[in-house]
Parts: structure tokens; C-alpha cells; sequence
């Protein structure tokens, strides 16, 4: 079976990085991260248009899409010190949830068994159990864990009569045993949203929700720190799951459920190359980027270097691994430079 490609628009890959085929197992081999499009917006309970998330997060960047992108934070570049390929979207029909979800549930376990990470374009945020379970397959049910973040628990039970949505993933990860529910650590929480019966069943699941009044008090470097502990114990991998409503609407206002009061786009992406500097992430998902609602774009744009934020930081991570450094973050941008700026030109300027 040739490669399915994209399922709306033109077959680009992630800023020009190599296709491959995940039909073609010889063609995604030696991968050390696999992108996957999952253009689903069959469980959006709200403002719809997130099937057309992964074309855009592939797109939008006023660079070139050369398959190169060196990071100014991290010294490395994401793109070429990994190996990172795109397979394209998943074939996933909105109208058909039940069979679009084992659909990439498949194609995510297949980069996993491969030794890839996968990182999915979504699509709404019922795609995260797929993607979650994908991996836990592999590495083992109970053994990875969850660092979501987002302005809603997505801890439903059953919504307009249906088990599955985007408002309802978390939950069912927990129920299924793919993922263990004291290993689950949500950040960004706030709102009106869920009812109290769902918090009482989060609680007793012995999840952990950061909602923006504990990170605003405590700060989110000290919940971020926290949270590690807690994801690390007794886990092989950590799956991340970024849905961008996680951020205030005048940072990502492209989304389907909108929530004032989040994240910066500073402290997420800051957040997310802590974490895949930090932790042994075995899987990465971006969701909730609706381009019908996007201005400028906006969220597009952010969502991207989402991506690219956690392809920085693991190519960071497994270069001080191999070579027994240690990134420091308070480095001079120019640092090490061999052209070093004469002294005596350091703020003087000379008429000539």
C-alpha cells in the first residue's frame, strides 16, 4: 500500500522533513520520531474544524521548509540531529469515531514497536487515547504515564449519549488500565468545567490537577517540578499531551473551547522543553488547533513550535546523554563563538 498521505490539501510533511510509509516498516527503521496528522473532529463538542489542525501545524512558519531548524535556547537542531520522518495522516472519517480512534490507535503502536516516538498532529483531544494507549501497549499497560496539559480535565463519562469525545479521553485511558490513574498529572486546569461528580471521580482515582489558582499561588516551576516525581515513579515513558486551550484565548484564540485566564505561549513552550529535557517522553500529541477559528495564525504558529520545542529538547537531551553534558539555560546566546567581539566595541560607536 502506497503511503495515504494527507487527507485534506496538498501532502506536506512537517517542514520538509523525509516521508515515510509505516506500510513500508524499512522506510521508518532507523526513525528516532515519527510525526502523525490525526485530522478527527468527530468528538468536538463545541466549535468544530480541528481535522484541518495537522495541515496546519505542518505549514505554518515563515521559514523554509527545509527540514532544518537549528534552536537559538538549545544549541541543537531538532531536525537534523534526530532522525525525524512523517507518515502522513491517518485515514480518520469525523463521521465515524469508532473506527477512526483504532485506526490511529494502530498506527501509533506500530511507531512505538519500531523504537520511534511518536508525535501526533491532532485532530481534537479524543485522540489522546489512542495515542496514549498506543504506547502503553508497547511499554506496558500501567507503565506510562500522563502529563496533560489543558484547560479541561476531559474526565467525562458519557456525553450527548456517547462514551467517546474530546471531553471524555482521561477517563477512559483510566478505565481501560492503558494508563494508571495516580501517574496522571494535568496542568492548566480552570473554568467551569467538570461538575463536581466528575472531580469526586477524578479524586478517586488519585489523579493530580494543577488548576491555574495552585500554579498562579505556587507558581508553575514549582507544580512542574512536582509533577515529575510523581510521573517518574514506577513508570517507563511519559506520554505529553499538549491541547493548546491550555493557553489564554489571546495566545491561541484557534480553538474550540476557548477558556480565559491560561498559560502564556512563553510558559507552555517553556514548560514543554523542561519536560522533554527532563523526563523520558515516550510519545507527544498537539490537539484543539481549529484553523477556521484561528486569526493571523495565531495558534497555528504556536502549536508548531510546540513541536518543535520537544524536538529541541530531546535532541538536547540525548546529546548531553551521549556526550556527559548538561545544558545550561543562563549560557550567552553567543557563548563559545570562536569570533569573539573585539573589546573596546562593546556599546561604542565610531564616526568614520
Amino acid at each position: 500500500m502506497t503511503r495515504y498521505g494527507a487527507q485534506f490539501g496538498p501532502d506536506i510533511t512537517f517542514l520538509g522533513v523525509d516521508r515515510c510509509d509505516l506500510d513500508e516498516p524499512q522506510s521508518y527503521a532507523d526513525a528516532d520520531v515519527v510525526i502523525l496528522g490525526a485530522p478527527f473532529d468527530g468528538g468536538t463538542s463545541h466549535r468544530p474544524g480541528t481535522r484541518f489542525g495537522p495541515q496546519a501545524i505542518r505549514m505554518t512558519d515563515y521559514l523554509p521548509h527545509d527540514g532544518s531548524r537549528p534552536s537559538l535556547a538549545l544549541r541543537v537542531d531538532g531536525l537534523q540531529d534526530l532522525r525525524v520522518v512523517d507518515a502522513g495522516d491517518v485515514e480518520m472519517y469525523s463521521g465515524d469515531i469508532e473506527r477512526s480512534l483504532p485506526a490511529l490507535e494502530a498506527a501509533v503502536t506500530k511507531v512505538v514497536a519500531a523504537g520511534a516516538i511518536p508525535i501526533v498532529l491532532g485532530g481534537d483531544h479524543s485522540i489522546a487515547f489512542p495515542d496514549a494507549k498506543g504506547c502503553a501497549n508497547v511499554l506496558g499497560q500501567g507503565r506510562v504515564s500522563m502529563i496533560h496539559f489543558d484547560a479541561h480535565a476531559d474526565t467525562g463519562n458519557i456525553e450527548f449519549g456517547s462514551l467517546w469525545g474530546h471531553g471524555q479521553p482521561m477517563r477512559r485511558l483510566i478505565e481501560s488500565g492503558a494508563l494508571r490513574g495516580d501517574r496522571f498529572l494535568q496542568i492548566g486546569l480552570r473554568g467551569y468545567w467538570p461538575p463536581p461528580e466528575t472531580l469526586d471521580w477524578m479524586a478517586e482515582q488519585s489523579m493530580r490537577s494543577y488548576e491555574m489558582t495552585e500554579i498562579v499561588h505556587r507558581g508553575l516551576t514549582e507544580c512542574l517540578t512536582e509533577a515529575f516525581a510523581i510521573a517518574t515513579d514506577e513508570c517507563e515513558g511519559v506520554f505529553l499531551s499538549v491541547d493548546i486551550d491550555v493557553c489564554d484565548p489571546g495566545h491561541a484564540p484557534g480553538t474550540g473551547t476557548p477558556e480565559p485566564g491560561g498559560l502564556s505561549a512563553r510558559q507552555l513552550l517553556d514548560a514543554v522543553r523542561r519536560i522533554c529535557l527532563e523526563l523520558p517522553v515516550c510519545g507527544v500529541d498537539v490537539v484543539e488547533v481549529s484553523p477556521p477559528y484561528d486569526h493571523a495564525d495565531i495558534t497555528a504558529a504556536l502549536a508548531n513550535r510546540v513541536v518543535l520545542e520537544a524536538l529541541s529538547a530531546i535532541a538536547r537531551r540525548r546529546q548531553d546523554a551521549r556526550d556527559g553534558t548538561r545544558w545550561d539555560p543562563a549560557l550567552p546566546l553567543l557563548s563559545g563563538r570562536a569570533a569573539a567581539i573585539p573589546q573596546g566595541h562593546l556599546g561604542h560607536s565610531h564616526d568614520h
